[in-house]
């Protein structure tokens, strides 16, 4: 037993452990031995019972011993090496190890992820792809197309019509691996995550083209972890669903390609004027490009960035197979035309008017519609040239900033349209909307209402100044010719006696009158209204002067013709003619003999048509703010209107000057290859269509002051002319 110890007053004895073998005892006990000596060095153990000691070897000699130093060294090298490769074996073991594990629990975490947002979408069995919204294909009287509306701006195309080097644009540079994967990208999305990484910005995505249709049809364009969830379950719908061409062809009719176009079909009309079936590989290429950032790369915009990026799809198709180095060279080097005039035709305005009113006619549209319309688009064309050319020319000496032109044939059918300079500056359509002071550009209606009451184009009335009540109508000059005929004073616009005839006849007169030609706007009822104060539009005043050239029947102004779907069934189409005569033969045919010396020998010469008859009024308003002409020929009707939006008075342009100009141009460009035709009733009084003589131009209204000039009097009347020959005339106007 060994020594004893105290510990907290009680004895302990310490008994050191032994082991016994075949009767014999193994003292486990350390000894002296077992402990670093002095210098560091450890005394070597006694040999065990039984084993005998090995015989150390001696230390130098002649080198027959071993080197025991030298063994255990290489040995501790050589586990050293071992128990290191074993460490890394261990280590990738173990990495590989949890990577799986982490793997399976991402794949958990995603799945969970999936199901709770996938959870928000509607049950499977109501999903189904939404139609393409409608297009409204609105074409001029030879087919040709004006405009395409609706909320896609273009028609819906096949994949077969469309040349093959479009779609493999658009997958070269969006979704190379289109035909290959199953609505998911992971290698497309991985390379993205890199790419982004390394540059530090969001230069690529990771969206396929399916995922991106399912986005376009099904989802709202936000930046969420849910959005690109549900994004990711509609991809994959879709392709369970639908073939691979089906999706490529849902996806080029829908996506959005900048400036209100959505489709392939729209973007091509848009930038380059012309239909998907036939733009080049360039164009496609430009087309593709726009894909990734449609205002920057726009060529109407950014020509440069848009040829740029046209480069990089143009590459991406020859490194795919689509097209040779060679081929992508001319491809780049091949010309591109956009089209700029796109935005500010004035077509667009024809079309904004064609879609107010096509729900009156087939309700609401669901289907893709073309609309035939009675445009002229030749002369719709030279109309909106003239006045643009009219107004860069002329309107800042004039002070005129907008215009409106509307020209219809002799059953209303509008065959040029143009509400403004320009549609892309200003969508107002002046020519259907703007109110406007007529000027004298009313008063054959109130020669209408006095021919009506029995007065004839030779009836005399004095000019000179008046007053009826507090209204007291000056000419412009303030002088006065005294006694002058009914076609004296229409043709040079004399205020003094429109105003009296005004008295004679009443304004209820001339309101009726106006009626029932076409005028549809508030007239007041006063004696004003004879000199054109109360707000008309330029559709309907045209459509009011109609009569004048047809006939004497009145029309109801019309652009659609006819309205089918694409595959033919007739919606609607027009039959059926206006309310009927409103004027007799005998006072239609007064009413162009005055009208006629208008543009003859009165404030419209300048309009003059050479060898072809023609009637007409010009108009201007008070302080110069409206200059108007409206005249007629047997085949056409044009009415002009030059002023200011803001009302704003002009530097003294009047009916008789550009407004009178332009009128000339478009019935010119309008009567090229037709027959010259006689106005109604005139045919029995000739009347005289040469050169006419100089007069001033129509003078406006100043506290409703006179046009023309009080020095020019018509040549003698003939006999049968307004209803009596020279002698009567002499009579008429002396008393005789």
């Amino acid at each position: 037993m060994a020594r004893g110890s105290s510990t907290g007053g009680r004895r302990t004895t310490r008994v050191e452990p032994k082991m016994e073998r075949g009767g014999a005892t193994l003292d486990m006990r350390l000894t002296g031995a077992d402990r670093p000596a002095a210098g560091g060095r450890v005394p070597a153990s006694p040999p065990p019972r039984g084993r005998p000691a090995r015989k150390p070897a001696a230390s130098g000699g002649d080198g027959g011993g071993l080197d025991l130093g030298a063994v255990k060294g290489g040995g501790r090298g050589k586990s050293r090496a071992k128990r290191q490769r074993g460490g890394l074996t261990r280590f990738l073991r173990r990495g590989l190890y949890w990577s799986f594990v982490l793997c399976i629990w991402a794949g958990i975490a995603g799945i969970g992820v999936l199901i709770y947002y996938a959870a928000y979408l509607p049950p499977t069995s109501e999903w189904k792809v939404p139609q393409r919204p409608p297009n409204v294909r609105i074409v001029a009287s030879d087919g040709t197309l004006m405009a395409n509306r609706g909320d896609t701006g273009g028609e819906a195309v096949r994949l077969e019509q469309l040349p093959p080097y479009l779609p493999q644009a658009v997958i070269a540079i969006e979704d190379r691996r289109f035909y290959s994967h199953f609505g998911l990208d992971p290698l497309g999305l991985g390379r993205a995550v890199v790419t982004n990484l390394t540059s530090g910005r969001l230069a690529q995505g990771g969206s396929t083209l399916t995922q991106q249709l399912a986005k376009n049809l099904f989802l709202e364009p936000d930046r969420t972890l849910r959005r690109k969830v549900q994004e990711a379950v509609l991809a994959l719908w879709l392709e369970t669903n639908y073939s691979k061409d089906e999706i490529l062809e849902m996806y080029l009719n829908r996506v959005y390609f900048g400036a209100g176009a959505y489709g392939v079909d729209a973007a091509a009309r848009r930038y380059f004027g012309k239909s998907a079936r036939l733009i080049s590989v360039s164009e496609a290429a430009t087309l593709a490009g726009l894909l990734k950032a449609p205002s920057r790369y726009a060529p109407t915009r950014n020509p440069d960035l848009a040829q740029d990026r046209a480069a990089t799809v143009l590459a991406a198709m020859a490194e795919e197979g689509y097209l040779s180095d060679a081929e992508a060279r001319d491809a780049l080097a091949a010309p591109m035309r956009v089209v700029t005039h796109h935005t500010s035709a004035s077509e667009n305005y024809v079309a904004d008017w064609v879609m107010e009113r096509l729900p009156g006619y087939v309700g609401a549209i669901e289907t893709d519609i073309i609309v035939d319309t009675t445009i002229d688009l030749g002369l719709q064309i030279i109309a909106e040239d003239s006045l643009r050319r009219a107004l860069s020319e002329e309107g800042a000496k004039l002070g005129v900033g907008q215009g409106a032109i509307v020209t219809l044939d002799g059953s209303g059918a509008v065959k040029a349209l143009v509400g403004g300079r320009d549609y892309s500056q200003s969508q107002f359509n002046r020519a259907v909307n703007a109110r406007r002071q007529p000027g004298s550009a009313f008063k054959p209606f109130v020669y209408l209402a006095a021919l009506e009451r029995g007065l004839t184009p030779a009836t005399v009335r004095v000019d000179e100044p008046v007053r009826i009540g507090k209204w007291a109508p000056q000419n412009y000059t303030k002088t006065y010719r005294g006694p002058v005929t009914l076609t004296e004073a229409l043709s040079l616009s004399l205020n003094t006696v429109a105003a009296r005839l005004a008295e004679e006849v009443g304004p209820r007169a001339i309101i009726r009158a106006a009626r029932k030609l076409g005028i549809s706007s508030p007239l007041a009822s006063n004696l004003s209204i004879s000199l054109g104060t109360s707000e008309v539009t330029p559709l309907e005043i045209a459509a009011a002067y109609t009569p004048f050239s047809n006939g004497g029947y009145a029309v109801v102004p019309h652009v659609i013709r006819s309205i089918r779907t694409v595959d033919g069934k007739v919606l609607y189409a027009r039959a059926g003619d206006g309310p009927g005569r409103v004027v007799d033969h005998a006072t239609l045919a007064d009413m162009n003999m005055m009208m006629a010396q208008t543009l003859m020998t009165g404030t419209g010469k300048i309009a003059h048509l050479e060898g072809r008859p023609a009637g007409g009024k010009t108009g201007t308003s008070q302080d110069f703010r409206d200059g108007w002409f409206i005249g007629y020929t047997g085949t056409l009707t044009t009415a002009v209107w030059l002023g200011n939006d803001d009302n704003s008075p002009t530097k003294r342009a009047t009916g008789g000057s550009l407004p009178a100009k332009i009128w000339k141009d478009v019935m010119q460009a309008g009567h090229q290859g037709l027959p010259v035709a006689s106005l109604p009733g005139v045919s029995d009084r000739p009347v005289r269509v040469a050169e006419p003589a100089t007069t001033p131009l129509d003078m406006p209204m100043r506290d409703i002051p006179a046009e023309g000039d009080p020095a020019r009097r018509l040549p003698p009347m003939q006999d049968g002319e307004g209803g009596g020959g020279p002698l009567d005339l002499i009579n008429r106007i002396f008393g005789g």
